[in-house]
């Protein structure tokens, strides 16, 4: 399960539309509808909310975003708890700027290879943006990131 901290326009269609499914999947482990999965250390952000459910809804949410942008047909009605007018926003999760440069470094080497003329904008960038749920600090690489 990959679930990116990077800015979901980074990602090529293969990583966007694979992230929406494997954050579907985080949606149904924490929503305890799924036995698989459950102890997958990216989930640790998420549980360490308030509310675990909304905040991988604001996740799904970004990346529904961005397949919209692109003109793709990502079924928001999947999002159990998808924000909403009148609801308070979730919470910002942080991130460390450690844990985005990982990433970078991780889905470049994708780019490369998958999409090539993706990565240069990735590589070159001065700064890596973060999902819009995230909130970036200064750190090392994430406690729960493997590898």
């Amino acid at each position: 399960m990959r679930l990116w901290s990077l800015a979901p326009d980074y990602l090529d269609r293969q990583g966007l539309t694979a992230c929406w499914r494997e954050a579907l999947l985080a949606q149904a482990v924490l929503a305890g509808r799924t036995k698989g999965y459950r102890d997958h250390p990216q989930l640790a952000r998420f549980r360490a909310t308030p509310d675990p459910l909304a905040a991988v809804g604001a996740y799904l949410e970004g990346i529904a975003a961005e397949a919209s942008a692109r003109t793709y047909s990502f079924d928001r009605g999947r999002i159990l708890d998808a924000p909403h007018a009148g609801r308070p926003p979730v919470p910002r999760i942080p991130v460390t700027d450690g844990q985005l440069e990982f990433e970078r470094a991780h889905l470049a080497a994708k780019l490369r290879v998958r999409t090539p003329g993706l990565a240069p904008a990735l590589e070159e960038a001065e700064r890596v943006r973060a999902h819009p749920l995230f909130t970036v600090v200064p750190g090392a690489r994430e406690d729960w990131e493997r590898g």
